[in-house]
């Protein structure tokens, strides 16, 4: 059975359709490609994953469980963690901060207003698991800097950790590579790599990047104006005439 399965999923907007049957599994343990051009309905389909957006048609389920009637944040309980495509990091605190805050949220205790103001008071246990993700995610030698004097590549990394402390089995990744040059995408692609192998879960990621696509994926997922294309191995799925066509000027 697979770990996230989204059966003909469709969405309209205003008559609009943005999803038209879109189907898509990932397996427990895998990496799985989302791309397709700008328009082609990759983030609305993330939204209609998180649910964020409600689907006129089609079934997903996550682990086995219909998420239909789940909402948002008890998805992200259920084991989905997802990072954005514009970063969303808090000015004033640090990697080890935002762990932390991720932490007390999964947990559900102490108060997240003075975790965000730095008062308030993390356990040893908390403390221990966030340095267990600074150091896989190579972010200990700036744990404690403040996050608006880092660069692009490792704020994505610490979207990742806060992610990660969530405990999530499916990772969806929203365009990761996004405004990073050429060699914090390559640390990007070589630390996820890790991750994935240490925490053993899966990952679902959008983007526009081929090369980091190809670098990380096993299968790949083709959308274009909402419909999908091709589905298969990454090699088979790159040579495919339609793919290249879709992407002809943008991506190949």
């Amino acid at each position: 059975m697979s770990l996230l399965l989204a059966d003909a999923v469709t969405k309209r907007f205003a008559g609009i359709t943005a999803l038209d049957n879109v189907s898509i599994d990932v397996e427990a343990d895998e990496i799985v490609g989302l791309i397709g051009p700008n328009g082609a309905g990759k983030t609305t389909f993330f939204n209609c994953l998180l649910g964020l957006l409600k689907p006129d048609g089609g079934e997903i389920t996550f682990d086995g469980r219909d998420l239909t009637r789940v909402p948002t944040h008890r998805r992200a309980r259920l084991g989905i963690g997802r990072t954005f495509q514009r970063i969303e990091l808090f000015t004033g605190m640090t990697p080890r901060e935002h762990l932390l805050v991720a932490e007390r949220a999964r947990r559900g205790t102490g108060a997240l207003w003075k975790d965000v103001i730095g008062r308030g008071r993390p356990t040893a246990e908390e403390q221990e698991r966030a340095e267990a993700t600074l150091t896989l995610l190579g972010l200990m030698p700036v744990a404690d800097r403040k996050v608006e004097a880092l660069s692009l590549g490792i704020g994505r990394l610490v979207e990742v950790g806060r992610a990660l402390m969530t405990e999530p089995s499916l990772l969806l990744l929203d365009e990761p590579s996004s405004g990073l040059d050429r060699n914090e995408t390559s640390l990007l692609a070589s630390t996820l790599r890790e991750v994935q192998r240490e925490r053993k879960m899966a990952i679902l990621l959008v983007e526009h990047d081929v090369d980091f696509v190809r670098s990380l994926v096993s299968r790949v997922f083709v959308l274009d104006f909402g419909t999908l294309i091709a589905a298969g191995t990454t090699h088979d799925v790159f040579a495919d005439a339609a793919v290249r066509r879709a992407y002809l000027g943008e991506m190949v």
